[in-house]
């Protein structure tokens, strides 16, 4: 089980290459999809409507969406990776990254028109089809929209698919908030280690960072407006892997992650942890 995504009570992931759904307290998964090829990273609408998710059909990988209760899949974007057979630690291309707050359009990292095939750039493609439009970034990683939509926490270098541990080299991910009217960027960690996949809920980017004496990958918390850290989770057997953060009609938020081959829960802002027992 890999890549969760959460809208309200429902948990959508990976296993055997298709969409699986299961209940936010656990239970029995049911199949979405049943398309030939490879699909990872399916990330929720943020009305609930809607999964985004990168599909490797035909040997291109490409960003996909079908209805949240599952259905054929519709094919968003139409580009040939730059780099036949890259290696899947490079991360897939056309990597379905998260949503824009108003659920319109899907932001994925892609290898098109980037000045170095490791370095992929962020666009934007309509739900409703379309060119996709590159964001005013040479390069990213994970993001998290603001609340409101001006602003953005990113990894403005992304590396997540790599199997370093306690990395500290020039490669170590850091946090940055950039904002879309001033065009200003504001660097928030910069920690020896790793920080990535930033999450945004109200006034706290939650993120994942290796920082505590088990240097293994848990969920920490920036605050906003006064610029403090603080760790949430507690790990020490094995790293988080690809948390996502999700709500729903009735403010059910949620960071749903992989850890040590299972599946977690963590509601926020009561920052109460809930293991998932799926079969």
């Amino acid at each position: 089980m890999r890549y969760p995504t959460l809208y309200g009570n429902t948990i959508v992931f990976v296993a055997h290459d298709n969409l699986w759904s299961v209940a936010r307290t656990g239970g029995v998964a049911t199949r979405l999809n049943a398309d030939e090829g490879r699909d990872v990273m399916p990330r929720f609408s943020p009305d609930g409507r809607w999964i985004a998710f990168t599909g490797e059909y035909q040997g291109n990988r490409d960003v996909y969406v079908i209805p949240s209760t599952g259905g054929p899949a519709k094919r968003l974007t139409f580009n040939s990776d730059v780099v036949d057979e890259s290696p899947l630690r490079w991360g897939p291309n056309n990597m379905v990254v998260t949503w824009t707050p108003d659920s319109a359009n899907i932001v994925f990292l892609s290898r098109r028109e980037a000045w170095n095939a490791w370095f992929g750039r962020l666009f934007a493609v309509p739900l409703t089809g379309g060119l996709p439009q590159a964001l005013p970034l040479d390069r990213g990683g994970f993001l998290s929209y603001s609340p409101d939509g001006k602003q953005i926490a990113y990894n403005r270098i992304f590396r997540d698919f790599r199997t370093w541990k306690r990395y500290d080299g020039g490669l170590a991910q850091d946090i940055d908030i950039y904002d879309f009217q001033t065009h200003q960027l504001k660097h928030v960690t910069d920690w020896s280690g790793t920080e990535t996949s930033p999450m945004w809920l109200g006034k706290t980017v939650y993120f994942l960072a290796d920082h505590d004496s088990s240097r293994r990958r848990n969920i920490w918390a920036y605050d906003t407006t006064s610029g403090e850290t603080r760790q949430i989770t507690h790990f020490t057997d094995y790293d988080i892997d690809f948390p996502s953060l999700g709500s729903g009609p009735e403010g059910q938020a949620g960071i749903v992650f992989q850890q040590g081959g299972k599946l977690h829960v963590l509601d926020v802002p009561s920052e109460q942890l809930h293991d998932l027992d799926v079969t």
